[in-house]
């Protein structure tokens, strides 16, 4: 199976310049000094979320009749949006379909973008998406599994690459895949002594015993759908997997009480507002660095939707993990 490769990253940042924000960089001056930590910002993007990049750049691609047609897409919510955000920027309409029990302020979001927005049980959303593009001949824009969502997400990497070309190691949340898969590559191709690292929830590890176990390992989505990270209660798919066999070199699971704790960190400290999805990176460093290589090390907040109750919830914990 051929991966992605940096052309076709250095092909979708040009399609995605002006729409997508390319973000900085964030020195952290509370980090470790002996370890330096850079906080890559996705949560910045216009959706609050890295997904803007994948969708953006699949929506670029499709041919001209095809695009006009619109396009459909499943999400647990941020590719929801992004995929609703680059359908309004195209001119086209896009229609989403996410469970139901998808928090309120990524529901909304997506709506307000213009997308006719379907709600249904968790495990039934992919399904519902393929119905809707055969019923209405629609694009299908999946959250991962497809190449120009990859090279999409992938121009991430490639911005830390350029940004930080002595990086020692990158720390990347993991679901699906489609975002580790395109940073990995993008950081292999240009960093290639950089450790790139996969972060995701013990109550969704799915990918760590998959890596362990040499193939897939299927874990029910009620058992993934018990971590707080909504975003990250995704598989790979056989693409994704792929890709991420090859660009990896471990991956850390971390604790509820962990990602809790770096959205805390990252507001107090760091004054970012993080998801739990997009906390999973920064609670790796804080809580397991003694699990990659030391040095210049760059932890990716992918996404900043995050439930105003929830995020209130987190901030007036009493209780709270050590912090640096």
């Amino acid at each position: 199976m051929d991966l992605v490769t940096i052309d076709e990253i250095r092909a979708a940042a040009e399609r995605i310049r002006g729409i997508a924000v390319r973000t900085p960089l964030l020195p952290c001056l509370w980090a470790d000094p002996d370890r330096p930590l850079w906080i890559k910002p996705e949560n910045l993007q216009p959706i609050g979320a890295f997904k803007t990049r994948g969708a953006h750049n699949a929506i670029a691609r499709l041919p001209e009749n095809v695009r006009s047609r619109g396009v459909v897409a499943y999400s647990s919510g941020n590719h929801a949006q992004a995929v609703a955000y680059a359908a309004q920027q195209a001119g086209i309409k896009a229609h989403i379909v996410m469970p139901h029990d998808t928090t309120a302020v990524k529901v909304d979001n997506t709506r307000s973008y213009g997308a006719d927005v379907v709600l249904v049980p968790i495990g039934e959303r992919e399904s519902a998406a393929h119905a809707l593009a055969e019923k209405h001949g629609l694009a299908l824009i999946p959250p991962f599994d497809h190449r120009d969502v990859i090279a999409g997400q992938g121009t991430v990497g490639l911005e830390i690459a350029e940004d930080l070309p002595a990086v020692t190691a990158v720390l990347v949340p993991v679901s699906g895949g489609g975002l580790a898969s395109g940073v990995g590559a993008a950081i292999k191709a240009l960093c290639p002594d950089a450790a790139v690292i996969g972060v995701e929830p013990e109550l969704a590890a799915d990918t760590k015993e998959s890596l362990a176990a040499g193939k897939r390992v299927d874990w029910p989505v009620d058992r993934r759908a018990r971590t707080i990270a909504d975003g990250l209660r995704s598989q790979p798919s056989e693409l994704t997997f792929e890709h991420l066999r090859t660009v990896l070199d471990g991956v850390v699971a971390v604790s509820e009480d962990e990602i809790r704790n770096a959205m805390r960190v990252l507001a107090t400290r760091g004054r970012l507002v993080a998801e739990p999805s997009g906390a999973t990176a920064t609670a790796a460093y804080l809580h397991h660095a003694d699990e990659f290589p030391g040095g210049r090390t760059v932890a990716l907040v992918s996404g900043g939707n995050v439930d105003p109750a929830l995020f209130a919830e987190v901030l007036g914990a009493r209780e709270s993990l050590a912090a640096p």
